[in-house]
Order: C-alpha cells, then structure tokens, then sequence
C-alpha cells in the first residue's frame, strides 16, 4: 500500500513563504504523476500542480503560476511543494496526490495523503 505523508504547512503572512514537502513510501506505476491539491472552507478539492516521475512535465494552477513551484527529490520520494508570495486565496489544506497519469482531476488520483493546513494572515 503506498502511503504519502505531508509536512510543512501552518501559518505565514500574507507574502510569505512556505514549502511542503511530501514523502511517498514507494514509486509505482501508480504514482507515476506525484502533485498537490488544496481544499477551502466550502470549496470542492482543486489542483495546484503536478511533476512526472521524469519531471519533464510540470501542471500548474492558474492561480498559482509564477509563485508556486513544484520538484521532487533526486530519489523521487519526495515531492516538494515551494509556495511564495502567499495571498489571502491560498488558505487551504494542501493534499499531497499520486496518480497514474498526469491529469488535474482528482476522480483521477490513486493515493491522497492526509492533508496539511496552510493558513495565512493579513
């Protein structure tokens, strides 16, 4: 059973900084397109960006494009998740993802983690 475990998340002003970071126990062809989602408050779980396991293809978000980059660990069992320029939008629980294709749905991912909250204030 592979298994994602995510840290890094809390609270930063708004223009800050965090990173995330996701720790994957196994790569399978399962995992083969690593990436975060995020989830607010009364909103349906959205994409924020994926990287393959070759990390030749890169999906961002609108919304994140030019402030959020994505990469992962010379061994790949780590997905990072660099998040700068925080704004007051972005407050969410970012869920590490895995799945077999890269894709931005998330009827498409094989294996969630279990959520880190990213809260930022004014």
């Amino acid at each position: 059973q592979v298994q994602l475990v995510e840290s890094g998340g809390g609270l930063v002003q708004a223009g800050g900084s965090l990173r995330l970071s996701c720790t994957v126990s196994q790569r399978t062809a399962h995992t083969y397109s690593m990436g975060w989602f995020r989830q607010g408050p009364g909103n349906e779980r959205e994409f924020v960006a994926s990287i393959n396991w070759s990390g030749d293809r890169i999906d961002y978000a609108d919304s994140v494009k030019g402030r959020f980059t994505i990469s992962q660990s010379d061994a790949k069992n780590t997905v990072y998740l660099q998040m700068n320029s925080l704004r007051s939008e972005d407050p969410a629980v970012y869920y590490c993802s895995a799945a077999a294709l890269s894709s931005q749905a998330p009827s498409q991912v094989a294996y969630w983690g279990q959520g880190t909250q990213v809260s930022v204030s004014a």
